[in-house]
């Protein structure tokens, strides 16, 4: 066995269960970071650039289509203007149905991540409040006798699990800010490009061409 796997296996023993749970969540937690800085830069949530073309030009397939833009923000445009030939309060519905939507797709797989936030501290709480409990039973089992050392070393066991859930919960919750964060940005410029395709007559123009 690798002496880093091997390593990693004793760190985990030594904190017990609950820091076996803490390493499989800090896995879940990379895992799902990743998969979603992923699926955002696979669907251009930094990228406005081509959605506010569309806008300008007042041109976009008027129904949604295999060839719709992979972009969010462009596919919206795209939607949108296509809805915008329905009666007013059917087409600010559609465009408030579609932005939801996609605000949606957005926002998925950070529910997980909410959750690994709020019960990282916990388990890693739960598995201190555990290890000192042992710690107290090994010194009442000694009269009293227990060699301090050793005490020492329990309670320094039990507040390793603490730390880990701390150090699992911290980037996790930065994460999940930071992907708030795009969502509401995104969301900022969709209403924007609805309030203009309602307002401006040249997209209204352009989509009814």
């Amino acid at each position: 066995m690798e002496p880093g796997l091997q390593a990693a296996r004793e760190f985990i023993a030594t904190g017990g269960p609950a820091l076996a749970a803490i390493a499989v969540l800090s896995v879940l937690t990379l895992a799902i970071i990743l998969w979603k800085i992923w699926r955002l830069a696979l669907c251009g949530a930094w990228s406005s650039g081509q959605a506010r073309a569309m806008l300008h030009a007042g041109t976009a397939q008027a129904q949604p289509s295999p060839d719709l833009p992979r972009n969010l923000r462009a596919r919206f445009v795209t939607q949108a203007l296509g809805a915008r030939d329905l009666p007013d309060p059917l087409a600010r519905e559609e465009i408030m149905r579609l932005g939801a939507r996609a605000l949606a797709t957005l926002r998925g797989g950070l529910r997980p991540l909410e959750l690994i936030v709020t019960i990282a501290p916990l388990i890693g709480l739960l598995g201190t409040v555990l290890g000192m409990i042992d710690a107290f039973q090994a010194l009442e089992s000694s009269a009293g006798q227990a060699d301090p050392s050793v005490l020492a070393g329990g309670i320094w066991e039990a507040l390793l699990t603490t730390a880990a859930g701390m150090a699992v919960a911290i980037p996790a919750a930065v994460a999940l800010s930071w992907f708030e964060g795009i969502a509401e940005r995104v969301q900022a410029d969709m209403e924007d490009m609805a309030t203009r395709i309602f307002t401006h007559p040249h997209t209204r123009e352009g989509a009814a061409g």
